[in-house]
């Protein structure tokens, strides 16, 4: 299997142009704010057109649905974690070192951020292959990085990059500070007196004095132009290997594999996924991955709930109250009803959000049971208002907690 994406199975499934406007059906159902929620503090990966974006294709919603599953072994789980934080960290550094004003500091930034890049991939590789991972999409991204790793291109930049690090360790010089000048010259295995200096005064130290030293930034991004100044000086005295860092800073601005970045942004589609469940699992509420057919029609559902209205429950310490429904043989309708402010909203709402847009999107359900079904489309009567949302392909199986039919539409009336 030659790998695309780790959210689409194949290549012409791929978003080719992304939205980033929701559809008018999310905000009517409120999973725009289920979206909102899980994109705080992502916006650097723009995930919403992906949750935009429903799958119609069983097989692509499975694909998504065993990556998932392997994401939810803890150990995997956090490697992942670790490789994302160091590739949001390079990230970090490549916007501030492009934006560095002497030559010699940032092409000595970039090196080290190349450097974090290849220790990145090669963990993550590593990681891979000591997991349990059995989804053909993980497993068929492993494959690639293991490809890309035995690369010449790749070994080119590890291999160069080690070099020079190794070379620019091993420099040795002195400054000879005089006035207001400043002196860089060749290292001629000069004494070091600072520790006979300090151990000669020490005798003279009684009480706390003042401390004339001059605190310098702890950033090590920055450089003052005293320190620069040195830097030219070092470089002059050894042209060789400075001369090697401007051809890698000048050859290797594309070091980053385009495929390993495409990978760095969509696996934050699961992680935010099993993030924001996570608090809503520790109040024992259930999830369930649904199994799509296209052979069953009786349909069920316990314990679901309407996962927006949960999250926020649960954060503010209130209780979530989950419903069960069942539809058999012939039967294509409920009626929901009851007083005002009773509780008729979530009902549909689950119906509607959690299994026609959450199975093509997401991959849990929110229940702890379902059975299965298939929909063409479905009318939601709510306050005199009509929602019609159709599916494209006119035989799309779903399996989950909803009630659909295989030709006839569904309506769910609230009176």
């Amino acid at each position: 299997m030659t790998f695309h994406s780790i959210l689409f199975k194949r290549s012409e499934d791929i978003i080719k142009t992304e939205t980033f406007r929701a559809p008018d059906y999310l905000v009517d159902l409120n999973l725009n704010q289920i979206i909102d929620s899980l994109t705080t503090g992502k916006e650097e990966y723009n995930l919403k057109p992906f949750y935009y974006t429903p799958l119609s294709d069983i097989n692509a919603i499975i694909y998504r649905q065993e990556i998932m599953q392997d994401l939810e072994n803890s150990i995997l789980f956090e490697k992942i974690l670790s490789f994302a934080d160091k590739m949001r960290t390079i990230r970090t550094q490549l916007t501030r070192a492009l934006k560095l004003y002497y030559k010699y500091h940032k092409e000595r930034w970039f090196l080290e951020i190349v450097s974090t890049y290849c220790n990145a991939v090669e963990q993550l590789k590593d990681d891979l292959l000591s997991a349990n991972i059995n989804s053909p999409g993980l497993v068929s991204f492993r494959s690639y990085l293991l490809n890309y790793l035995q690369s010449d291109r790749f070994n080119l930049i590890a291999s160069g990059t080690k070099k020079i690090i190794t070379d620019l360790s091993s420099i040795q010089y002195c400054v000879r500070l005089r006035d207001l000048s400043v002196q860089v010259r060749n290292f001629k295995s000069e004494i070091n007196y600072t520790e006979e200096i300090e151990e000669t005064f020490t005798k003279f130290k009684h009480d706390p004095v003042k401390d004339y030293r001059v605190n310098y930034s702890s950033d090590p991004m920055d450089m003052n132009h005293v320190e620069a100044q040195i830097l030219d000086g070092v470089a002059h005295l050894y042209p060789d290997i400075f001369s090697q860092l401007d051809t890698f800073f000048a050859e290797n601005q594309d070091y980053l594999d385009e495929t390993i970045a495409i990978f760095d942004r969509e696996i934050q589609f699961y992680i935010t996924y099993l993030d924001y469940i996570k608090i809503i699992r520790e109040e024992d509420l259930k999830f369930c991955y649904p199994r799509l057919t296209k052979e069953e029609k009786e349909i069920y559902d316990y314990e679901g709930f309407d996962l927006a209205l949960a999250y926020k429950l649960i954060n503010e310490k209130s209780s979530v109250v989950v419903n069960d429904f069942y539809l058999k043989d012939k039967e294509r309708i409920i009626v929901v009803s009851g007083p005002n402010q009773g509780g008729k909203q979530p009902l549909p709402a689950l119906l509607v959000s959690y299994i026609f847009y959450h199975v093509s999107v997401v991959l849990f359900l929110v229940v702890k049971r379902n059975s299965f079904c298939s929909i063409n489309y479905l009318h939601i009567l709510k306050k005199r208002k009509i929602l019609r949302i159709s599916v494209e392909s006119s035989r799309m199986i779903w399996s989950g907690s909803i009630i659909f039919s295989i030709r006839l539409p569904l309506t769910v009336s609230l009176l």
